[in-house]
């Protein structure tokens, strides 16, 4: 007796990541018009929403069983955009472009480092697809391209919106030393926490400590009252939080050794 096998699954659903992927790839985009528009807040929350549908398209693809490496290179695309191009033409055009008025080489290097961070993120995800089958899932190695444009675009949005008073011509040299950090952050071998569980594949991977999980109600709750500075503040203490933990590490190897 012949075994029942069991209809082929749709191919519909395989759309549904792709349908994520897509909209990430169109609210980068989207950043990009905004930002050569001078609606620079709404460019920086379009990079956020990029951000949240980059973190929902691979858990959709793994909760439908519907994985497939056209997926990850499609991804891998489009958070070069969302991530790399966006982040770098929106800082460009609210503050690194105004470093023109105070000569001619600055101007230069206000676009150069926009490039140069276009570049790292770039090469930040090139790496992450040659390792991603190799490395421990607790770590990322060089600071996250998506946690990069989240530095870049919280700090645009913390002053765009006039709540504070500076302007991104006053912040030009503050804005290209957030670039220039995000920037070699992403291509440094730094490691910061991916937040994800114990190293383990298959589903496991996704877990996280349950105390994350404890902590979230609190962080909405502290993110409603003032979101764009909260943001900010919370992706700074991120970027500062790998270069801290690998300094603690080199002061225990050295007081081991001695």
């Amino acid at each position: 007796m012949d075994p029942i096998t069991p209809p082929p699954r749709s191919r519909s659903i395989y759309l549904l990541p792709n349908l994520f992927t897509t909209a990430g790839l169109f609210a980068g985009f989207y950043a990009i018009i905004a930002a050569a528009n001078g609606d620079f807040v709404y460019a920086s929350i379009a990079v956020f929403v990029a951000a949240i549908m980059d973190g929902l398209d691979g858990r959709v693809a793994r909760l439908t069983g519907t994985s497939s490496e056209f997926g990850v290179q499609y991804d891998s695309l489009a958070d070069l955009v969302s991530f790399g191009m966006a982040p770098a033409l929106v800082m460009y055009h609210w503050s690194l472009s105004s470093l023109k008025f105070d000569g001619e080489l600055l101007g230069r290097v206000g676009w150069a480092v926009a490039f140069l961070y276009a570049a790292c993120a770039a090469l930040r995800l090139a790496r992450f697809n040659t390792q991603v089958a190799v490395v421990d899932k607790r770590w990322f190695v060089g600071l996250a391209s998506p946690a990069a444009a989240g530095l870049m675009m919280s700090f645009v949005w913390a002053f765009a919106d006039g709540q504070l008073g500076w302007s991104g011509d006053q912040l030009r040299y503050v804005a290209l030393g957030v670039t220039l950090v995000a920037a070699l952050l992403m291509v440094s071998r730094i490691r910061f926490w991916s937040f994800k569980g114990g190293g383990a594949k298959g589903p496991r991977a996704d877990r996280v400590p349950f105390l994350v999980l404890a902590l979230l109600p609190i962080g909405i709750a502290i993110a409603v009252i003032d979101l764009p500075r909260v943001l900010f503040a919370v992706g700074i203490i991120y970027a500062l939080s790998g270069p801290l933990m690998w300094a603690l590490q080199r002061l225990r190897k050295r007081s081991d050794a001695a």
